[in-house]
C-alpha cells in the first residue's frame, strides 16, 4: 500500500518504520530533511521529502494522487488539520489520519468525519490499524478510534461456523446478525449462513487477529 506520512517526530517516525518494515511504500514528508534522516535511521526502505505536508506542490512531488492512505503526524494541530484536508477533499485519499494534541479540538474534527488519534505508543499502532486494514467495512469508530463497529458478509469461509468462532471476550464481539432482512443478537450456538450479515464491534489492537481467523490477505 502506498502511504504519505507527514511529520517525522516521535509518533511520524515510529509509524513509518513500522509501515516500512511491513513492506508498504512510505513517503515522508518533513520540514526539517537532516533530523528526519537521522530519526529514520538508516534501514528505512521508503522515501524522504523535504517541506510542508500541505503544501500542494510538496504532497503532488509526493505521489498523493496515488496515496491510499495520508497521515498528519507533525507536532502542529492547525498544521495537521489543514494537511489531513486537503489529502481527503482535494485529492480524494481514502484513508487519512490526523493525530491531534488537543482532544477538544479532535472531537470537533470527528463530528466532521476526520479521523483523529491522540497519545503516541498507542497512537502508532492505532494509526496503522486505521490505515492498513482495507478489506474491512469499518462503519463507526468510538472515543479516539480504540473500538470499531464493522459488518461483515458470511461467505463460504465463514458459512457453518458459529458465534463462538468469532468472539474473543474483550476483544471481538459479535453483537447483531441480519438475516433475510430481519436483525437479532445471535447467541454462542448461532451457525452463520452464506449471505448473512454480521455486526462486530473490534479493538483497534485486534483488527489484524480478526483478519486471521477471517481469512483475509494484508495489503502491502
Amino acid at each position: 500500500m502506498k502511504v504519505i506520512v507527514m511529520g517525522c517526530g516521535r509518533v511520524g517516525s515510529q509509524l513509518s518504520n513500522l509501515l516500512s518494515q511491513r513492506g508498504h511504500n512510505v513517503t515522508v514528508i518533513d520540514h526539517r530533511d537532516a533530523d528526519a534522516s537521522t530519526r529514520l535511521g538508516p534501514n528505512f526502505k521508503g522515501r524522504i521529502l523535504h517541506g510542508l505536508g500541505f503544501d500542494r506542490d510538496v504532497l503532488t512531488e509526493a505521489g498523493i494522487s496515488s496515496a491510499e492512505a495520508f497521515i498528519a503526524a507533525s507536532s502542529s494541530d492547525n498544521a495537521n488539520i489543514v494537511a489531513a484536508r486537503i489529502a481527503r477533499n482535494v485529492f480524494r485519499v481514502p484513508r487519512v489520519v490526523a493525530r491531534m494534541y488537543d482532544p477538544g479540538r479532535a472531537e470537533i474534527y470527528q463530528r466532521l468525519g476526520l479521523s483523529t488519534i491522540s497519545g503516541t505508543q498507542l497512537g502508532v499502532r492505532q494509526i496503522y490499524e486505521m490505515v492498513t486494514h482495507t478489506d474491512l467495512n469499518v462503519l463507526y469508530k468510538f472515543g479516539r478510534g480504540e473500538v470499531s463497529v464493522l459488518a461483515i458478509e458470511v461467505d463460504t469461509n465463514l458459512a457453518g461456523r458459529s458465534l463462538r468462532d468469532l468472539n474473543i471476550p474483550g476483544e471481538v464481539t459479535v453483537f447483531s446478525l441480519s438475516r433475510d432482512d430481519h436483525a437479532f443478537i445471535p447467541t454462542a450456538g448461532t451457525e452463520f449462513r452464506e449471505g448473512d450479515v454480521l455486526h462486530l464491534a473490534v479493538l483497534a489492537t485486534s483488527m489484524t487477529r480478526l483478519e486471521e481467523m477471517l481469512g483475509l490477505e494484508r495489503r502491502n
